[in-house]
């Protein structure tokens, strides 16, 4: 979990510099400053008090919609010739995000200080990532600020389009099993007592699965169902802290890929956002090195980063990016043969967004069928389930129906 780390560095004229960088740890940090060309003199982790943490806690985040618009008009008004600093003070005033304006005009603020726009935006690391300061420094240095920007516009645009596909996809499957559920716990807790009142008054004989159902609205009822939903409730605080560790996230990751259905689309999405995380990066001039570093953080999956850090690991002995990739098994031959033929031409770039479209693709596609599977399963489960409460329910009467007409 990113923890925020006050420093303390000598830039190449002498000056001293103070100001905060979010990282995993301490390293990264001095490693981070180091290539900002910094001499480090400290590093130290700051300490938030608990009302600070509380503010934080409840403080609006900022949109990735936000982050996107902010970029593309910034890169417009870059080339449309105005000084930095005016862009900034204008998109500080025109943004409707009040987090990101404050965050802004910060940026705005140190960059009339003297610092360069990707070492501004680098104190807000929760806002601005590391693959977008990347972009930006590089941007910085070749003069091309103004067509990073697009580039980095268009990636995040391309990263929100997929996840509204898949969100606007499942929002009707998971509305569908959430009603599923709840009417389950309503018919349960509320309509089957009814019904056993009902029976007691009458003197029925209960059958086998009406006794069943019977004994689990007891249980849901009773403080046994409270004590099991305090332990759910307390099981899964302790589960969710544990997944945010490095053991649990890597466990996490690994279950993700072998899931028999989802686990494929996991694969496609982590194998997507590489390709155009990496493809991104080196288009915009980043040094293969950092790029791959940047991408390893940013990829969303523990195993595949593990991947790529080994693949960092051989290009830095003199490897190509495509031989250590193919001994991984999470990357396909098509992905590695595509890589080497991009560097063998000098366009790995371009083969590194067609590797990126054609997963955008298959992502939209297994999307589609889960879509279409898990409708009439959901609807299937709803009748099951609603379907043998109500036989469950029923089979008394019918039982007492049949008794009085023979005895009529």
């Amino acid at each position: 979990m990113a923890q925020t780390y006050s420093y303390r560095v000598r830039d190449k004229q002498g000056k001293i510099i103070t100001g905060k960088l979010e990282a995993d740890n301490e390293a990264l940090v001095s490693q981070r400053l180091r290539e900002m060309g910094y001499f480090v003199i400290a590093v130290e982790e700051e300490r938030v008090s608990l009302t600070k943490k509380e503010i934080r806690i409840f403080q609006p985040k900022v949109k990735g919609k936000d982050i996107t618009v902010f970029t593309r008009q910034f890169a417009t008004m870059i080339n449309a010739g105005l000084p930095l600093v005016k862009c900034l003070s204008i998109l500080s005033e025109q943004t409707e995000s009040p987090v990101l304006s404050e965050v802004v005009a910060d940026v705005q603020h140190e960059v009339e200080m003297g610092r360069s726009l990707s070492e501004a935006m680098s104190k807000h690391g929760n806002i601005f990532k590391d693959l977008y300061t990347s972009m930006v420094k590089a941007g910085e240095i070749g003069g091309v600020l103004d067509d990073v920007l697009l580039r980095i516009a268009t990636t995040l645009e391309s990263e929100d389009e997929i996840r509204r596909r898949i969100k606007s996809a499942l929002t009707y499957p998971v509305a569908m099993f959430a009603i599923s559920i709840l009417l389950l716990i309503v018919m349960l807790v509320f309509v089957v007592p009814v019904f056993e009142r009902m029976f007691s008054q009458m003197g029925a004989t209960l059958p086998f699965l009406t006794r069943i159902i019977m004994g689990i609205s007891h249980f849901l009822v009773s403080w046994k169902g409270a004590v099991l939903l305090i332990l759910l409730i307390v099981g899964g605080v302790f589960l969710r802290r544990w997944l945010k560790t490095p053991a649990g996230r890597r466990r996490l990751d690994a279950l993700k890929l072998k899931l028999p259905v989802f686990g494929s689309l996991f694969h496609k999405m982590a194998l997507s956002r590489f390709s155009r995380t990496l493809g991104t990066l080196v288009s915009s001039g980043v040094p293969i090195l950092q790029a791959l570093e940047i991408t390893s953080n940013t990829v969303g999956n523990v195993l595949v980063a593990e991947a790529v850090e080994n693949v960092r690991a051989g290009v830095k002995e003199g490897d190509s990016i495509a031989r250590p990739l193919g001994q991984s098994a999470l990357f396909p031959p098509m992905v590695t043969q595509m890589l080497a033929i991009g560097e063998e031409t000098g366009a790995l770039d371009t083969m590194l967004n067609k590797v990126s479209d054609f997963y955008d693709s298959e992502i939209s596609a297994t999307v589609e069928a889960l879509t279409s599977l898990l409708e009439p399963l959901l609807i299937v489960f709803l009748g099951i389930v609603v379907g043998t409460i109500v036989i469950a329910l029923y089979m008394p009467i019918f039982s007492l129906v049949t008794q009085f007409t023979k005895q009529s």
